[in-house]
């Protein structure tokens, strides 16, 4: 199996909750030495934190768009 990390920007949402799932269905069939393990749990945790990261800014941005007093209005993101 590759393990080898990739840059999260190239990856969708949704293709890292995929991968995740997948590495947790391997990691659950313990059926691999314990580095390989190991190596397949570090990238599941740094999806998982890409994900997480993701999932906040998208947060973040629907509560810029709605604090408006009613009124929509974009802002530039990181304001």
């Amino acid at each position: 199996m590759d393990t080898k990390p990739e840059a999260p920007e190239s990856k969708t949402l949704e293709q890292e909750l995929d991968e995740l799932q997948r590495i947790v269905a391997q990691l659950e069939k313990d059926q691999m030495g314990l580095e390989e393990s190991i190596a397949l749990f570090e990238k599941g945790v740094a999806l998982s934190e890409s994900a997480k990261k993701r999932i906040d800014e998208a947060e973040t941005r629907i509560e810029i768009l709605t604090k408006r007093g009613g009124k929509v209005e974009a802002e530039p993101f990181g304001k």
